[in-house]
């Protein structure tokens, strides 16, 4: 009798598993279906499709309205960038510290504190950027105004971190003792067997993790609708980061609530919320792939 209503439970279970992975399947081809389907007749009017994506104007107020999404690309492309180039060395090297040399009693403390940030809303992180950090920023480097690209990465990176150092750590502490040990034994330092065995070795994961710390990055909006200066502009190379810059997220978020709906305007706000949305897939996908492989390699 016992083991019938055990079976019984098992597959219940197994099947509630299979219900919520198809239904998330489900839901994701929904949402693409919804974005496509209000996004196509903006790809229809423009021909060719360079002229949308290529573009370097969004103005959708002008006669004719141009709809030049590069600016938005190049805007966002600035701004995740440079979060990257900030969160990826402080998360690793957390990370690191975390699962390798802290002793037991700090690490129980310092990563609840690091997953403590993710956890902060957005907005948050946005009024400090408007209201302290941004107007300091600005007096340091002489800038005319505090909000720009290196301030919307900055706070991106510090909001990409928890992301990063839970998942490096638990890499880092998936790889095999008896790599730990191996190296150890053969008269390597503590801090060779870290840079020359468990870092290589737990890479994938690593590299998993910078991957989804950037899909964290690119689809953030409050943050960057605020402390960026939303001017849909073409940003030029490496002043770009000082200058004020537009983002897909702050866009979608700053005009959707002004475009009349079935407008030109509006099917444009859903072409860049599509052009985000299959960005977005393509990272995760490939994080997903990198930590398939990651998994395989470490067992």
């Amino acid at each position: 009798m016992r083991s019938s209503i055990a079976r019984a439970w098992e597959w219940l279970i197994e099947s509630a598993i299979r219900l919520a992975g198809v239904l998330a399947i489900i839901f994701v081809l929904l949402i693409f279906a919804f974005l496509l389907r209000d996004a196509l007749p903006t790809f229809a009017e423009q021909t060719p499709l360079s002229g949308l994506l290529g573009g370097h104007e969004w103005r959708p107020t002008s006669e004719p309205a141009q709809f030049g999404m590069l600016p938005l690309i190049l805007g966002s492309l600035y701004v995740t960038v440079g979060a990257l180039v900030i969160a990826v060395p402080l998360g690793l090297g957390c990370a690191i510290f975390v699962a390798e040399i802290a002793p037991p009693w700090m690490r129980e403390i310092l990563k609840p504190t690091v997953e403590v940030l993710a956890a902060i809303p957005s907005v948050v992180y946005g009024f400090l950027g408007l209201l302290m950090i941004g107007p300091w920023l600005a007096d340091v480097f002489g800038l005319p105004i505090g909000q720009f690209a290196a301030l919307g990465s900055l706070l991106l990176a510090f909001m990409a971190i928890p992301t990063i150092v839970s998942i490096s750590e638990d890499a880092l502490r998936n790889v095999p003792v008896a790599l730990r040990d191996s190296s150890l034994a053969l008269g390597a330092t503590r801090w060779q067997t870290i840079v020359r065995v468990i870092v290589p070795a737990a890479r994938s994961g690593l590299i998993a993790a910078s991957l989804l710390g950037l899909a964290r990055a690119i689809g953030e909006t409050m943050t960057v609708l605020m402390v960026t200066g939303n001017a849909p502009v073409m940003p030029r190379a490496l002043l770009g980061f000082l200058r004020p810059i537009r983002t897909m997220t702050a866009t979608i978020a700053a005009e959707m609530g002004e475009a009349a709906h079935g407008s030109s305007h509006y099917h444009a706000l859903f072409a860049i919320g599509l052009v985000l949305f299959v960005i977005t897939f393509l990272i995760n996908t490939v994080a997903d792939v990198v930590v398939r492989r990651a998994g395989g390699v470490q067992t």
